[in-house]
């Protein structure tokens, strides 16, 4: 059973892009196009294709004319039909801990935030945006605040991963001492409502002649999408997690919404079911710590309860706050007392960091800047006093 997105409201913010971007097609995606433009004869499209994929995936180039085992005539003749440019960086923010920020601008109102965190995995970890905004509204999140605009093409999902090895300097593509070493898809929107872009995004950046990540080190965040979980594991072979945050129905309805489709018992099971779970592939769980809500010892044995038998780890979250939000994070030796009893019962569950706060770059902070400053300008309306004929110019 398929899920689908009504994104008709958005159409009118789909890119608009009179040359194809190449660098956000899969390989059998971009041999076809090579052949349709009739840039490239058939005979020679997979050959050509081979040659451009590592061109931009593992050198990171973004000019044809700089692809220099690609006849002279054949690169004019791409360079009329397609590009291989990045999108625009708006703005770049780095943070106290090291923790780098970048929005994003891919189209004309359409802006997406993209963070690498340092010393995450195996050296540092880019949180990657699926979507312009989120529909799920989960009320801890700072991005659920944001309406969706559209979901993102690969391309856009690629771009942000080359924009981070520009930034860091990661070309051509390392085999060692990488420091963007893993990919999460936990930055704005529900991955999950765009799983073909996703999908294909993954195909291209696992891809071993181009970036080459592990699809180990690839890891899809949900908030619980139970029927296209299945789908996922088969597609991507990513690892899963599952942003939970409650243990009984009750308390995630107001947390996660999502939960009134697709209920807690529905999305364990879902969970046990995905493809390939194992002790050496793991699910992971996140828990983000909300003083008073869910951060009881009595939650935390339920919690051991819920998950009796998968094989998963538990991040907890400290909650990072933002202008408006309500909650409050829980105070530091409850987390701890909170790990204690997962500890106890067999379950790693290390407390998160918080990295990136004092750019609204933590988990839950990621908001598109244009919104922001429209947010912005609507409070300052309402705040100004009203015009009266003493006053006005």
């Amino acid at each position: 059973m398929g899920v689908t997105l009504d994104l008709s409201r958005a159409a009118a913010g789909e890119p608009a892009q009179a040359r194809p971007n190449l660098s956000g097609l899969t390989r059998p995606a971009l041999a076809a196009a090579l052949v349709s433009s009739a840039a490239v004869p058939p005979e020679k499209a997979r050959m050509r294709a081979g040659q451009l994929w590592r061109w931009m995936h593992h050198y990171g180039v973004t000019d044809f004319d700089r692809m220099t085992d690609i006849a002279k005539e054949t690169r004019a003749a791409l360079a009329e039909r397609f590009v291989v440019a990045r999108p625009e960086v708006v703005e770049r923010q780095v943070s106290r801990d090291g923790t780098r920020k970048w929005l994003i601008r891919t189209a004309p109102g359409i802006e997406v935030e993209t963070v690498y965190i340092p010393d995450v995995g195996r050296a540092g970890a880019l949180c990657v945006s699926s979507q312009v905004g989120c529909t799920l509204n989960c009320t801890f999140c700072h991005t659920g605040t944001q309406a969706l605009v559209r979901n993102l093409t690969a391309a856009e999902i690629v771009a942000q991963v080359q924009v981070a090895r520009d930034d860091l300097g990661e070309w051509p593509s390392p085999k060692e001492d990488r420091r963007l070493s893993n990919v999460v898809f936990m930055g704005m929107g529900e991955p999950l409502y765009n799983l073909g872009g996703v999908a294909d995004a993954i195909d291209i950046i696992s891809d071993n002649e181009g970036i080459a990540l592990s699809r180990r080190r690839i890891t899809v965040s949900t908030s619980g999408v139970v029927p296209e979980l299945a789908a996922l594991g088969a597609r991507t072979q990513a690892m899963l997690a599952i942003s939970l945050h409650a243990t009984n129905d009750a308390l995630r309805d107001v947390l996660v919404p999502l939960n009134k489709k697709y209920p807690i018992a529905e999305l364990i099971a879902g969970v046990r079911a995905y493809p390939g779970l194992s002790n050496a592939r793991r699910v992971t769980f996140e828990y983000v710590m909300l003083k008073g809500i869910n951060d009881s010892l009595a939650e935390a044995k339920a919690l051991v309860r819920l998950l009796a038998g998968i094989p998963a780890k538990i991040n907890l979250i400290p909650f990072n706050p933002w202008p408006g939000s309500t909650y409050e994070c829980s105070d530091w030796g409850t987390i701890e007392r909170f790990a204690a009893v997962l500890n106890r019962a067999g379950y790693a569950s290390p407390i998160r960091t918080p990295r990136g706060r004092d750019i609204l770059a933590a988990c839950g902070q990621l908001k598109s800047e244009s919104e922001k400053v429209r947010a912005s300008a609507r409070r300052q309306a309402v705040a100004a006093p009203a015009a009266t004929p003493d006053t006005a110019p």
